[in-house]
């Protein structure tokens, strides 16, 4: 760690939630990868650390030749129970001698609430006091400011405990309350513009953090249309027990003439959700899906057909991936069977050339590089159509990430370490220590919205639009609010890797 550079990020916040630097630092695996297994009812193939595997006999084949303990091992393996996220969801330490999909594996990493990231690592940057932008010279007087603020809270941070706690922020906490009034803005008119006055605003908002949103769109609707909010309803989903609280508990310190009473808290996940709500809602969702867990697949190199990763996690707790067919879970073949009803491909499979000629080359490996597909949001879509059918969506998150693992749609997984960010070269990681956050295709989530919660297809459903963070604000939020002295925004200039999602 000696050495380390710090360097701020001045032209975008794009690149990471978590922390306003880029640290020049290499990326580090939390444990050793073991290998690469592929498994089948029949054959099992087995593959190195990079996925390539020995298909050379003679004088080479000892080298690739499995030890008594890997053998061992091996067949050890055989016999772990399959578990899901929901299965461990009581344990207190990560589970071992088990295999889990990589999805389940995430979900346990990130949401277990006993050793989850996010029951006890996560801290979200909130500034105490709103930023007066219209009295700072320019942008980077903003991140100046910004910064100092970072180094108070992590010092803060650091101070409770010795873990690595990290602190994160996102656009609604940076940009309050302008960036949330826009988000109010747009509902309202929505809102006004079909159903208002004969039905109430009700407005659902998923993973809500602080409780900043929600206090901004509602100060925003009292404040500028007192008709609309005699009618709103805000209710509030979140899976973690202490935000939950944390959000109940955000109007206790404001006067009671600002007290919101048209909220409701729901602690519980949204993947639980079983209330049907059959009228009119706004659905939010920010900066949340890029912590939903994916499943990774890879193709077999000669069939092109796709195979799913598990995550076997040994007696010693180290790591392997292996592959079975797809077909054995039904939600990863209604993802690529609703992927395919689309027309998307997929660009590991685009690379025909590449792939032919893996074929023929010796130590060739037997499958392709790997893909991560957003197997919880596709979820999350079937949730929409059946309980919230008369819904429209606002999703907003990061569409590209640097630094990310190695793969298609791959995430970053990052830790802190004595106050500075590490990023990792694998998802892989011990439980409960690392952010693993993954970057959504925009454009394929349109049509797989469309697809799933209006029975039509890509391109048939014009009010199903998808923007960047920057044309959102510029028309509907008050720009003039977050311009500097020397005329630049910070709202528009920054988080140039997000996009939205509206319908």
């Amino acid at each position: 760690m000696h050495g380390v550079q710090r360097r701020i990020v001045t032209g975008s916040l794009a690149g990471t939630k978590q922390c306003l630097w880029n640290h020049m630092i290499p990326r580090l695996p939390s444990r050793p990868l073991r290998r690469c297994l592929t498994m089948s009812p029949t054959v099992g193939r087995r593959q190195l650390d990079t996925t390539t595997e020995s298909k050379v006999q003679g004088v080479l084949t000892p080298f690739f030749s499995q030890t008594a303990e890997e053998e061992k091992e091996e067949q050890a393996r055989k016999s772990y129970p399959r578990k899901t996220a929901k299965d461990v969801s009581s344990a207190t330490s990560p589970p071992t001698k088990t295999k889990m999909l990589v999805r389940d594996f995430i979900d346990d990493s990130l949401y277990n609430p006993n050793y989850g990231y996010f029951s006890k690592q996560a801290v979200i940057f909130s500034p105490e006091t709103d930023f007066d932008f219209n009295g700072m010279q320019d942008h980077l007087e903003f991140m100046n400011e910004l910064a100092k603020l970072y180094k108070e809270i992590e010092g803060d941070v650091d101070e409770v405990d010795e873990v690595a706690r990290q602190v994160w922020h996102t656009p609604t906490e940076l940009f309050k309350p302008w960036y949330g009034f826009a988000i109010a803005k747009y509902l309202v008119s929505e809102y006004k513009l079909n159903h208002f006055p004969h039905k109430d605003l009700i407005i659902y908002e998923m993973g809500a953090g602080n409780g900043t949103l929600m206090l901004n769109i509602l100060d925003y609707i009292q404040q500028n249309e007192p008709m609309v909010y005699k009618r709103t309803k805000y209710n509030i989903i979140e899976i973690s027990g202490k935000l939950a609280e944390r959000q109940s508990e955000r109007q206790d310190v404001r006067d009671a003439k600002d007290h919101h009473r048209c909220v409701t808290v729901i602690n519980k996940s949204i993947f639980d959700w079983d209330v049907h709500v059959p009228e009119h809602c706004f659905f939010l969702g920010m900066e949340v899906i890029d912590n939903f867990a994916h499943d990774l697949i890879r193709y077999d190199i000669n069939t092109l057909e796709p195979r799913q990763a598990l995550v076997s996690t040994d007696a010693n707790g180290e790591y392997t991936e292996i592959y079975e067919p797809v077909g054995q879970d039904s939600l990863i073949s209604r993802y690529l069977a609703t992927r395919k009803e689309v027309g998307y491909r997929s660009p590991v499979l685009s690379r025909k050339l590449w792939n032919a000629l893996l074929k023929n080359m010796p130590l060739a490996p037997n499958l392709t590089a790997p893909e991560f597909i957003p197997t919880k949001l596709f979820m999350l879509l079937e949730t929409l159509k059946t309980h919230f059918p008369q819904h429209q969506l606002v999703l907003s998150d990061f569409s590209s990430l640097p630094d990310s693992v190695d793969g298609v749609d791959a995430p970053v997984v990052q830790t802190r370490y004595k106050g500075t960010m590490v990023p990792c070269s694998t998802y892989m990681v011990q439980p409960g220590w690392f952010d693993i956050f993954f970057p959504t295709n925009f454009e394929l989530l349109r049509d797989m919205y469309l697809r799933v919660c209006r029975g039509t297809g890509a391109g048939n459903d014009k009010g199903v639009r998808v923007l960047t963070h920057r044309e959102f604000c510029e028309r509907y939020g008050d720009i003039e609010r977050t311009t500097t002295r020397s005329g630049e925004n910070p709202m528009l200039m920054y988080y140039e890797n997000m996009k939205m999602i509206l319908t």
